[in-house]
């Protein structure tokens, strides 16, 4: 086989090894050694040998360089045609100080069981060093007999940077602080790692291969929309947070928001980039964000209630003070509001609730218009009617329990509109919170405001700030009464 054969032929080497490559081909005892290796077979072999991306070359017992691959030309610039037929590399590859020691630890390989790794400093054609990590292994012939050492080889720094790599990987997947999945074209998670697992509330395994519909119960679109443009169009500049909802271990379901990371997976090896899936980094922060949430909301509800009062300063009545603070309270809190204030005397049984004032009857005073919340403002309404309130009204409970009653139509969004008219308020409605008016000891009546299925349930601080707009509404409802005689 000549030597243009892919660069893995055997090349006649010199006379003499210590002299210089490429000088007297065809001569020496070397060359008698080397057999014609012409055929599909080694034309096979010469392919393979040339398509590795590490470099190789093989020597007999002797020592003699019997295989020498592309790799190995790029990185030290002696062609298979100047490095084949050669014994060792001593006086051309390595220098003549060294070479004694480098063939004595490369050649120990063929009667070493298994693998060994060497570090050496070999010459390039220039005269320039490069530093190998080399790993080298015993050849046997067909008798069992040792019959050479090949030596795959690369440059140390190449080398590292693959372990750093594979260190890195191996760092994220194990004990990195925040979830890591790797997901295929087809947005299955094929790698995910501890702290991943533990959020989407399941097992390393369990999640490998599932659909993430199967995993995210809510929000699931918005992931798979920023999976689909990192596969289309590559990894966005910023982080996305996204808030989902997954399962618990325990069988419930929990609200979190990811901030998160993506990256395109590219394949190295093709010519032209294929995506072969998408890394996705995420961090729960679902706590700080719900922090500030909280903060920002407090800063607007005490903003309201400044301008509330500002503006209810500017009224000449008592009453429509207490009324513009109701306006004000509606801002980013609910869509309706309805004011029933306690009418003294007779009252029939199916309007009486008890509290620490005996019983009570309850006449509508103010409410939004029927629009919603956003209007003119609330209307004051003096018909004096009693409100139609059934037995276990949340209104006659808060009179009750001198307290705020919070209430959910069964079903959420999906309740019949039935539940709400029934209990005189607005068809839309599907949360409810009840204050009682109090001052000077005495229950005035109570405030309702109401939300529509756009909004959320009725929560704790919600119902402080409620109680802190009623206690301002009172005040000024029980001025306007004194005034009134």
């Amino acid at each position: 086989m000549s030597a243009s054969r892919r660069g893995t032929t055997s090349v006649p080497g010199p006379e003499e090894p210590g002299s210089a490559p490429g000088s007297g081909p065809g001569s020496g005892p070397e060359a008698a050694r080397e057999p014609e290796r012409d055929g599909p077979g080694s034309d096979l072999l010469a392919a393979l040998l040339d398509g590795m991306d590490a470099a190789l070359c093989a020597f007999d017992a002797d020592g003699v360089i019997t295989h020498w691959n592309r790799e190995a030309e790029r990185i030290l610039g002696w062609s298979a045609a100047e490095a084949v037929g050669r014994r060792g590399f001593a006086g051309w590859a390595v220098r003549t100080a060294d070479a004694d020691e480098v063939r004595g630890r490369l050649m120990a390989a063929m009667d070493a069981p298994g693998r060994q790794v060497h570090e050496f400093a070999l010459l390039r054609k220039d005269g320039s060093r490069v530093l190998v990590r080399t790993q080298s292994a015993g050849v046997r012939a067909a008798d069992g007999k040792p019959a050479g050492v090949y030596c795959a080889f690369s440059e140390v720094h190449a080398q590292i940077d693959l372990e750093r790599s594979i260190a890195l990987s191996e760092a994220l997947f194990d004990e990195a602080s925040w979830g890591v999945v790797l997901l295929d074209v087809d947005l299955r998670p094929t790698v995910v790692n501890g702290h991943a697992a533990r959020a989407l509330g399941s097992g390393r395994t369990s999640v490998l291969g599932r659909p993430l519909a199967e995993l995210v119960t809510q929000g699931v679109e918005e992931v798979e929309a920023a999976l689909h443009h990192v596969l289309a169009e590559g990894a966005p500049r910023e982080l996305v947070e996204l808030w989902v909802t997954v399962p618990t271990a325990e069988g419930g379901r929990r609200r979190r928001c990811w901030r998160s990371g993506f990256l395109r997976l590219a394949s190295p090896l093709a010519e032209e980039p294929v995506p072969l899936g998408v890394g996705w980094m995420f961090q729960d922060v679902t706590e700080t964000k719900l922090a500030a949430q909280d903060a920002d909301r407090l800063r607007f509800r005490s903003g309201q209630l400044h301008r509330a009062g500002r503006a209810a300063s500017e009224c000449e009545d008592a009453a429509e003070a207490a009324v513009v603070h109701l306006d004000f309270a509606l801002a980013g809190f609910a869509d309706h509001a309805l004011l029933d204030l306690v009418v003294e005397g007779e009252r029939p049984a199916a309007f009486v609730a008890s509290s620490s004032d005996g019983p009570v009857r309850l006449v509508r005073a103010a409410a939004t218009p029927s629009g919603g919340g956003a209007g003119p403002g609330m209307p004051l309404v003096t018909s004096g009617i009693p409100v139609r309130y059934g037995s276990g009204h949340p209104a006659l409970q808060a009179m009750d329990r001198i307290g705020s009653v919070r209430a959910s139509a069964p079903g959420g969004a999906a309740a019949p509109p039935t539940w709400a008219v029934s209990r005189q308020w607005p068809p839309d409605t599907v949360h409810v919170l009840c204050t009682v008016l109090r001052s000077r000891g005495r229950s005035l009546g109570v405030v309702t405001f109401l939300r529509s299925a756009s909004r959320p349930p009725f929560e704790r601080p919600d119902a402080v700030y409620a109680e802190d707009v009623t206690l301002r509404v009172a005040a000024l409802l029980d001025l306007a009464r004194e005034l009134r005689g």
